[in-house]
Protein backbone atom coordinates (compact mmCIF):
# COMPACT_ATOMS: atom_id res chain seq x y z
CA UNK A 1 0.00 0.00 0.00
CA UNK A 2 1.34 3.43 -0.96
CA UNK A 3 -0.13 6.35 0.98
CA UNK A 4 0.36 10.06 0.44
CA UNK A 5 -0.81 13.09 2.40
CA UNK A 6 -1.06 16.69 1.22
CA UNK A 7 -2.56 19.90 2.57
CA UNK A 8 -3.95 21.32 -0.67
CA UNK A 9 -4.43 24.86 0.69
CA UNK A 10 -7.85 25.05 -1.01
CA UNK A 11 -9.00 22.30 -3.38
CA UNK A 12 -10.22 24.61 -6.11
CA UNK A 13 -6.96 26.56 -6.14
CA UNK A 14 -4.94 23.33 -6.14
CA UNK A 15 -6.92 22.05 -9.12
CA UNK A 16 -6.74 25.29 -11.09
CA UNK A 17 -3.19 26.29 -10.18
CA UNK A 18 -1.05 26.31 -13.33
CA UNK A 19 -3.59 24.09 -15.09
CA UNK A 20 -2.48 25.53 -18.44
CA UNK A 21 0.99 24.08 -17.73
CA UNK A 22 -0.41 20.66 -16.88
CA UNK A 23 0.48 21.15 -13.23
CA UNK A 24 -1.62 21.09 -10.08
CA UNK A 25 -3.41 18.44 -8.06
CA UNK A 26 -5.20 16.64 -10.90
CA UNK A 27 -2.08 15.98 -13.02
CA UNK A 28 -0.29 14.90 -9.84
CA UNK A 29 -3.09 12.41 -9.08
CA UNK A 30 -2.72 10.99 -12.59
CA UNK A 31 1.00 10.49 -12.16
CA UNK A 32 1.36 9.49 -8.52
CA UNK A 33 1.97 5.88 -7.58
CA UNK A 34 -0.01 6.43 -4.38
CA UNK A 35 -3.04 4.21 -3.89
CA UNK A 36 -4.49 6.28 -1.03
CA UNK A 37 -4.23 10.06 -0.74
CA UNK A 38 -5.22 12.09 2.31
CA UNK A 39 -6.21 15.70 1.66
CA UNK A 40 -6.44 18.53 4.18
CA UNK A 41 -7.71 22.11 4.08
CA UNK A 42 -9.97 21.50 1.11
CA UNK A 43 -12.03 24.59 2.03
CA UNK A 44 -15.02 23.12 0.21
CA UNK A 45 -18.27 21.38 0.99
CA UNK A 46 -18.82 17.82 -0.19
CA UNK A 47 -20.49 18.88 -3.45
CA UNK A 48 -17.79 21.43 -4.33
CA UNK A 49 -15.08 18.89 -3.53
CA UNK A 50 -16.60 16.18 -5.72
CA UNK A 51 -17.00 18.70 -8.54
CA UNK A 52 -13.37 19.82 -8.30
CA UNK A 53 -12.18 16.22 -8.27
CA UNK A 54 -14.58 14.99 -10.96
CA UNK A 55 -11.81 14.05 -13.44
CA UNK A 56 -10.03 12.00 -10.78
CA UNK A 57 -13.26 10.30 -9.75
CA UNK A 58 -13.91 9.48 -13.41
CA UNK A 59 -10.47 7.84 -13.48
CA UNK A 60 -11.57 5.46 -10.75
CA UNK A 61 -10.62 7.13 -7.47
CA UNK A 62 -13.07 6.64 -4.58
CA UNK A 63 -13.72 9.66 -2.36
CA UNK A 64 -14.72 10.15 1.27
CA UNK A 65 -14.88 13.62 2.76
CA UNK A 66 -15.68 15.63 5.86
CA UNK A 67 -16.83 19.11 4.93
CA UNK A 68 -16.15 22.13 7.16
CA UNK A 69 -18.80 23.75 9.33
CA UNK A 70 -17.52 27.21 8.41
CA UNK A 71 -17.48 28.16 4.72
CA UNK A 72 -14.00 28.41 3.24
CA UNK A 73 -12.16 26.77 6.14
CA UNK A 74 -10.86 23.31 7.06
CA UNK A 75 -12.19 20.24 5.23
CA UNK A 76 -10.47 16.85 4.95
CA UNK A 77 -10.84 13.94 2.56
CA UNK A 78 -9.47 10.53 1.58
CA UNK A 79 -9.05 9.41 -2.02
CA UNK A 80 -8.42 5.72 -2.70
CA UNK A 81 -7.89 3.54 -5.73
CA UNK A 82 -9.53 0.80 -3.65
CA UNK A 83 -13.13 0.67 -2.41
CA UNK A 84 -13.78 2.66 0.76
CA UNK A 85 -15.85 0.34 2.93
CA UNK A 86 -16.53 2.57 5.95
CA UNK A 87 -16.01 6.14 7.12
CA UNK A 88 -16.11 7.71 10.58
CA UNK A 89 -15.88 11.24 11.94
CA UNK A 90 -14.43 12.33 15.25
CA UNK A 91 -16.87 11.60 18.05
CA UNK A 92 -16.74 14.97 19.76
CA UNK A 93 -19.45 17.49 20.56
CA UNK A 94 -17.02 20.31 19.78
CA UNK A 95 -15.16 18.97 16.75
CA UNK A 96 -17.44 16.44 15.03
CA UNK A 97 -18.59 18.93 12.39
CA UNK A 98 -15.38 20.93 12.00
CA UNK A 99 -14.08 19.00 8.99
CA UNK A 100 -10.74 18.29 10.61
CA UNK A 101 -10.81 14.50 11.01
CA UNK A 102 -11.94 11.58 8.85
CA UNK A 103 -11.35 7.83 9.12
CA UNK A 104 -11.70 5.65 6.03
CA UNK A 105 -11.39 1.87 5.88
CA UNK A 106 -9.70 0.96 2.59
CA UNK A 107 -7.01 -1.39 1.29
CA UNK A 108 -7.27 -3.57 4.41
CA UNK A 109 -6.32 -0.69 6.71
CA UNK A 110 -7.79 2.36 8.39
CA UNK A 111 -6.45 5.59 6.92
CA UNK A 112 -7.09 8.84 8.76
CA UNK A 113 -6.86 12.34 7.31
CA UNK A 114 -6.42 14.97 10.03
CA UNK A 115 -5.91 18.72 10.02
CA UNK A 116 -4.85 20.27 13.31
CA UNK A 117 -5.62 23.92 14.10
CA UNK A 118 -2.78 26.35 13.58
CA UNK A 119 -3.15 27.86 17.03
CA UNK A 120 -1.64 31.04 18.41
CA UNK A 121 0.39 31.08 21.62
CA UNK A 122 -1.40 32.39 24.73
CA UNK A 123 -4.75 32.88 23.00
CA UNK A 124 -8.09 31.11 22.83
CA UNK A 125 -7.00 29.70 19.47
CA UNK A 126 -4.22 27.81 21.23
CA UNK A 127 -6.63 26.48 23.84
CA UNK A 128 -8.86 25.22 21.03
CA UNK A 129 -5.86 23.53 19.42
CA UNK A 130 -4.99 21.85 22.70
CA UNK A 131 -8.55 20.57 23.11
CA UNK A 132 -8.39 19.13 19.61
CA UNK A 133 -5.04 17.52 20.40
CA UNK A 134 -6.52 15.85 23.47
CA UNK A 135 -9.58 14.65 21.54
CA UNK A 136 -7.47 13.16 18.75
CA UNK A 137 -5.14 11.47 21.23
CA UNK A 138 -8.13 9.86 22.91
CA UNK A 139 -9.42 8.59 19.57
CA UNK A 140 -5.99 7.28 18.58
CA UNK A 141 -5.84 5.34 21.84
CA UNK A 142 -9.15 3.72 20.89
CA UNK A 143 -7.80 2.90 17.43
CA UNK A 144 -4.80 1.15 18.99
CA UNK A 145 -7.15 -1.03 21.03
CA UNK A 146 -8.94 -2.15 17.85
CA UNK A 147 -5.77 -3.95 16.69
CA UNK A 148 -6.40 -2.92 13.07
CA UNK A 149 -3.50 -1.56 11.04
CA UNK A 150 -3.94 2.20 10.93
CA UNK A 151 -2.10 5.27 9.69
CA UNK A 152 -3.02 8.79 10.75
CA UNK A 153 -1.89 11.21 8.05
CA UNK A 154 -2.14 14.93 7.75
CA UNK A 155 -1.09 18.41 8.69
CA UNK A 156 -0.37 18.27 12.41
CA UNK A 157 0.83 21.88 12.65
CA UNK A 158 3.49 20.76 15.14
CA UNK A 159 7.20 20.43 14.46
CA UNK A 160 8.30 17.74 16.89
CA UNK A 161 12.06 18.29 17.22
CA UNK A 162 14.74 20.74 16.20
CA UNK A 163 15.33 18.57 13.13
CA UNK A 164 11.76 19.27 12.02
CA UNK A 165 12.09 23.04 11.58
CA UNK A 166 14.89 25.02 9.95
CA UNK A 167 14.60 28.13 12.14
CA UNK A 168 13.79 26.44 15.42
CA UNK A 169 15.53 29.08 17.55
CA UNK A 170 13.21 31.77 16.19
CA UNK A 171 10.04 29.76 16.87
CA UNK A 172 10.38 28.38 20.40
CA UNK A 173 7.62 30.67 21.68
CA UNK A 174 5.30 30.27 18.68
CA UNK A 175 2.47 27.83 18.15
CA UNK A 176 3.69 24.82 16.24
CA UNK A 177 6.93 24.55 18.21
CA UNK A 178 5.82 25.19 21.77
CA UNK A 179 7.35 22.88 24.40
CA UNK A 180 3.91 21.64 25.48
CA UNK A 181 2.96 20.72 21.89
CA UNK A 182 6.23 18.91 21.30
CA UNK A 183 5.88 17.04 24.60
CA UNK A 184 2.33 16.03 23.68
CA UNK A 185 3.62 14.50 20.44
CA UNK A 186 6.43 12.76 22.33
CA UNK A 187 3.89 11.22 24.70
CA UNK A 188 1.64 10.18 21.81
CA UNK A 189 4.53 8.36 20.14
CA UNK A 190 5.35 6.70 23.46
CA UNK A 191 1.96 4.95 23.32
CA UNK A 192 3.14 2.94 20.33
CA UNK A 193 2.46 5.11 17.29
CA UNK A 194 5.42 5.42 14.91
CA UNK A 195 6.49 8.55 13.03
CA UNK A 196 7.19 6.63 9.82
CA UNK A 197 9.05 9.35 7.90
CA UNK A 198 11.37 9.99 10.83
CA UNK A 199 11.87 6.25 11.26
CA UNK A 200 13.12 6.08 7.67
CA UNK A 201 15.06 9.37 7.83
CA UNK A 202 16.63 9.41 11.30
CA UNK A 203 18.89 12.15 12.60
CA UNK A 204 18.60 14.45 9.59
CA UNK A 205 17.11 17.90 9.10
CA UNK A 206 13.67 17.48 7.55
CA UNK A 207 12.64 16.36 5.06
CA UNK A 208 10.50 19.49 5.28
CA UNK A 209 6.98 19.50 3.86
CA UNK A 210 5.80 23.11 4.34
CA UNK A 211 7.39 26.41 3.33
CA UNK A 212 5.99 29.91 3.57
CA UNK A 213 4.92 31.54 0.32
CA UNK A 214 6.83 34.63 1.46
CA UNK A 215 10.46 35.50 0.79
CA UNK A 216 13.00 32.84 -0.08
CA UNK A 217 11.80 30.15 2.35
CA UNK A 218 11.21 27.58 -0.38
CA UNK A 219 14.35 28.37 -2.36
CA UNK A 220 16.45 28.16 0.82
CA UNK A 221 14.59 25.07 2.10
CA UNK A 222 13.76 26.97 5.28
CA UNK A 223 10.75 24.81 6.02
CA UNK A 224 8.85 22.85 8.63
CA UNK A 225 8.16 19.12 8.80
CA UNK A 226 4.57 19.14 10.02
CA UNK A 227 2.91 16.61 7.68
CA UNK A 228 3.18 13.21 9.32
CA UNK A 229 2.32 9.56 8.86
CA UNK A 230 1.79 8.12 12.35
CA UNK A 231 1.26 4.38 11.96
CA UNK A 232 0.58 1.39 14.15
CA UNK A 233 3.73 -0.67 14.77
CA UNK A 234 2.74 -3.47 12.40
CA UNK A 235 2.11 -1.11 9.53
CA UNK A 236 5.19 0.98 10.33
CA UNK A 237 7.32 -2.14 10.14
CA UNK A 238 6.19 -2.53 6.52
CA UNK A 239 7.35 0.98 5.53
CA UNK A 240 10.23 0.67 3.07
CA UNK A 241 10.51 4.22 1.70
CA UNK A 242 9.28 7.74 2.37
CA UNK A 243 9.73 10.92 0.42
CA UNK A 244 8.49 14.48 0.06
CA UNK A 245 7.39 15.25 -3.50
CA UNK A 246 8.91 18.72 -3.46
CA UNK A 247 8.46 20.87 -6.56
CA UNK A 248 11.66 21.60 -8.44
CA UNK A 249 10.98 25.34 -8.49
CA UNK A 250 8.93 27.83 -6.47
CA UNK A 251 6.96 28.68 -9.61
CA UNK A 252 5.85 25.05 -9.96
CA UNK A 253 4.20 24.79 -6.54
CA UNK A 254 0.44 24.26 -6.31
CA UNK A 255 0.27 24.38 -2.50
CA UNK A 256 2.43 25.72 0.30
CA UNK A 257 2.80 22.04 1.37
CA UNK A 258 4.24 19.17 -0.65
CA UNK A 259 2.90 15.60 -0.72
CA UNK A 260 4.50 13.18 1.75
CA UNK A 261 4.42 9.65 0.36
CA UNK A 262 5.18 6.37 2.14
CA UNK A 263 5.43 2.92 0.56
CA UNK A 264 4.18 0.19 2.90
CA UNK A 265 5.27 -3.20 1.49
Amino acid sequence: MIVSTINVNGIRAAVKQRSTDNLGLLPWLKETEAEVVCLQETRADDEQLADALAPALADGWSLASAEPHVKGRNGVAVLSRHPITAIRLLESDEFNAHGRYLEADTADATVVSVYFPTGEAETDRQLEKERFMATVAERMAALRRKRRETVVCGDWNIAHTENDIKNWKGNVKKSGFLPAERQWLTELLATGWVDVVRQLHPDVAGPYSWWSWRGKAFDNDAGWRIDYHLATPGLAARAVSARVDRAELYALRWSDHSPVTVHYA
